[in-house]
């Protein structure tokens, strides 16, 4: 992992917490702000973390772009999945360094730009999305994230089935997941996870129903809702806005049928 920046390294200068720029270092580019220029080139040599002044002596902190950082400023086509969301969703897959994982749909790619830092540099992520618009936009953002080459984008209709096989998660974001869960469990290995972000009740329910239908188990429905904090000595209180209501995340695991080939459900429900 490069310690300096280079030419042609990402870097996020950083002003405050509303406002930062993701910028590819060229010798020849400058970054024009309302508080000053700041020529690029000027950045080279540098450690991650220096501190470097605008033409109007503002400072700014030239910051290692994280995937967060990534997910907030790529070019976007599609609603994309929040970081407090896409946190649950890896935790929920298990997923790790090496793990094979098949998604869908890519939509803007924030998700599968999450999915692919997490498996690789071994695993892969095949990535389903029959909107090739979507596509062409996804490839130059995990381009930008430098994980493109540990995922497969693949322009197909995962509702009409998963050529992957033995995989270690399936997950899950578009309107009828529903109708993925077959082939979900027809592509996981025995204890693989499937995981799917819903804006909808109705859409929990409905893939829900199916999990339990096909043999899943563990069926778990979450949601998430983040409140930032002003802390501030003497002013400290929740922040006035905050990230309500964006999504369910639903997680499963595959169980292998009975000696006798059906599905047993035996467990309880969850209060």
């Amino acid at each position: 992992m490069e310690k300096t920046i280079q030419e042609g390294s990402n870097v996020l200068l950083y002003l405050d917490r509303r406002r930062s720029y993701l910028v590819k270092v060229e010798k020849e580019k400058d970054l024009h702000t309302h508080k000053g220029f700041i020529h690029l080139s000027t950045l080279i040599g540098k450690e991650y973390g220096a501190r470097v002044k605008s033409s109007l002596n503002v400072e700014f902190v030239a910051l290692k772009p994280s995937i967060r950082d990534y997910v907030f400023k790529m070019a976007r086509k599609t609603q994309i999945i929040y970081p407090k969301d896409i946190a649950l969703i890896v935790m929920f897959s298990s997923i790790q360094p090496g793990s094979q994982v098949v998604e869908a749909g890519t939509g803007t790619g924030a998700l599968t730009t999450a999915l692919a830092n997490y498996v690789k540099p071994f695993g892969h992520v095949y990535s389903y999305e029959i909107r090739p618009e979507f596509i062409q936009a996804a490839q130059k953002n995990l381009e930008k994230a430098g994980v493109a080459d540990v995922v497969e984008i693949k322009n197909q209709d995962v509702t009409q089935g998963i050529q992957e096989k033995e995989v270690d998660s399936v997950v899950l974001d578009l309107a009828t997941p529903w109708l993925v869960v077959p082939h979900a469990y027809d592509a996981l290995k025995g204890s693989g996870t499937l995981v799917s972000f819903s804006p909808t009740i109705d859409q929990v329910v409905k893939i829900v129903e199916a999990l339990e239908e096909k043999g899943f188990v563990d069926i778990e429905t979450v949601e998430c809702m983040l409140r930032g904090i002003q802390a501030v000595r003497g002013k400290t209180r929740p922040e006035t806005l905050m990230t309500g209501h964006t999504g369910y995340v639903t997680c499963a695991r595959k169980a292998t049928p009975s000696s006798s080939g059906s599905f047993e459900h035996t467990e309880e429900k969850k209060p």
